[in-house]
């Protein structure tokens, strides 16, 4: 049994918990060990990484109870790929954090840990009730994070983000439960089995179960009609709070990809591509709205929240496609907009830091200081979050382009992506000049210095666009590789037969 599996779990669990109880520690203590773990961290991802890419999978069944029994984590490329995305992002997040972000509560930390632990357990579970408790995990550590800081301006948005999360919850529960009474199991290798067999009557109810899950997911990733929730959450937290739910999203579009292709794939029988058709005009609806909610943003934050919506959309348009190329181009998307939001949200507080009180909005103020770096930061991330050349957003752009095979789906995508892409453009050309070249008369008296960790943590995640765009040819290979092996459900069905301790797996 490869014990590395657990590692993306128990370590940021072990560094959470040494918060907690360390609370009252000097700052800097909690800060130094804080850091420490998400090192840690982001070097198991990087070794979880190396042992997918051989495209077997890799099972880790908690108390050695034989699948589909028991508590099993499962590693392939697509969880891989999740995680050392997730590490990334949440490592230049914490080292952003370091700067003031965290004097707000003595318990910032330990929830930011909790917050990743959670999310590594969805990428890794290949149990659908246990994906619930890990929505849950990182649920209520995410509601501790949005109201970090305190005020009305994150408990009104906060409150929404609950209300409405929780009843995606109980959604949840009521769907997996559906399905438990017809299939007798939630174990997702085994649910690939079950669910195909499934006929006469039977086959309404986990239809039904399917669908209500399907909604969940997508409350989760923000689609339109349920993402309007997400702008204000998102623009009223802390920085690095906000940089990081870049990935939240992404949870409830990974628990698609994995559930609507291995359950509900092609080979469900009567269920097979359960809800599909609905997808791919419901995605591009979501990319419409955000592009026109992006357009009327009245503040960077607002702006770049708008982009998570438009990300989605296309995230969900490439995927609703059905295809390995469309799913491969979603993968590198999904990486390139990830870390791009989140050095956005990074660059738009240091614009605030800059500007008095201005802050971040969208609107003429006295020149602000270090403006040539900041602009230059701010152009690099808006090129790439629209998909110019020629930096990492247009190549992925170009590959989901690429994806669509002619017809009516391929002249829809192109034709909502395209303007899209374009209106976009002009939303960050509207907010840009206005912020970096408008300047009225007057001085800004007093502002915050840009500090070595906010500086170093905002450049990289920007500067990984030019990374993505030199390591495209590996990149794209494995995302390739990634979506060959996600679209070949025997293969992941074959965990069922994993041999466990006493066998001849090591």
């Amino acid at each position: 049994m490869n014990h590395w599996l657990i590692a993306p779990i128990l370590i940021p669990l072990l560094g959470g918990i040494v918060q907690v109880f360390i609370g009252y520690a000097p700052i800097s203590l909690r800060r130094t060990l804080a850091m420490i773990t998400t090192v840690l961290l982001l070097a198991s991802t990087i070794v979880l990484t190396v042992l997918a890419s051989d495209d077997s999978y890799r099972v880790y069944a908690f108390g050695n109870w034989q699948p589909p029994f028991g508590i099993v984590l499962v590693l392939d490329r697509l969880a891989a790929l999740m995680l050392l995305v997730t590490a990334v992002l949440a490592f230049f997040c914490h080292l952003y954090s370091i700067h003031r972000a965290d004097e707000g509560s003595r318990q910032f930390h330990a929830l930011f840990l909790f917050q990743l632990m959670g999310l590594n357990i969805a990428f890794l579970t290949g149990d659908l009730f246990n994906l619930f408790v890990a929505f849950e995990v990182l649920l209520i550590a995410s509601y501790g994070l949005l109201m970090h800081g305190g005020g009305t301006v994150r408990t009104v948005p906060g409150l929404h983000y609950v209300v409405l999360n929780l009843a995606g919850s109980a959604l949840f529960l009521i769907s997996v439960g559906m399905i438990y009474s017809v299939t007798g199991t939630l174990n997702m290798a085994d649910l690939a089995v079950k669910v195909a067999q499934v006929r006469g009557d039977d086959v309404f109810l986990v239809q039904a179960g399917g669908m209500m899950l399907l909604v969940v997911f997508a409350l989760k990733a923000a689609v339109l009609p349920l993402c309007f929730w997400l702008p204000k959450a998102y623009a009223s937290a802390t920085a690095p709070v906000a940089a990081l739910f870049a990935i939240m999203t992404k949870v409830g579009i990974y628990a698609i990809l994995r559930v609507y292709t291995l359950i509900f794939g092609a080979s469900a029988g009567p269920l097979a591509n359960l809800g599909m058709d609905w997808l791919f005009p419901i995605a591009l609806v979501t990319l419409a709205m955000g592009v026109i909610g992006a357009l009327g943003a009245e503040k960077l934050r607002t702006l770049i929240a708008w982009q998570v919506i438009i990300s989605v959309g296309t995230l969900l348009a490439a995927i609703g496609l059905g295809s390995e190329e469309g799913t491969s181009a979603a993968l590198f998307y999904l990486i390139n907009t990830t870390w791009i939001v989140g050095g956005l949200f990074l660059v738009a507080d240091m614009v605030a830091r800059q500007r008095g009180s201005a802050a971040d909005g969208i609107v003429t103020a006295p020149r602000m200081h270090n403006r040539t770096f900041l602009s230059v930061l701010f152009l690099l991330g808006s090129v790439a979050a629209a998909g110019l050349p020629p930096l990492s957003g247009f190549f992925a752009k170009l590959l989901i382009l690429k994806a669509a095979t002619p017809g009516l789906a391929m002249a829809w995508l192109w034709g909502v992506l395209l303007v899209g892409s374009f209106v976009t453009v002009i939303a960050y050309s509207r907010a840009g000049s206005i912020v970096f070249w408008r300047n009225v008369s007057g001085h800004i008296a007093e502002t915050e210095k840009l500090t070595l960790p906010i500086t170093v943590a905002a450049g990289s995640l920007i500067g990984l666009s030019v990374v993505i765009v030199l390591l495209a040819g590996p990149i794209s290979a494995f995302t390739d590789a990634t979506a060959a092996q996600l679209h070949d459900a025997d293969a992941y069905i074959q965990i069922l037969q994993t041999p466990m301790v006493g066998g001849k797996e090591s």
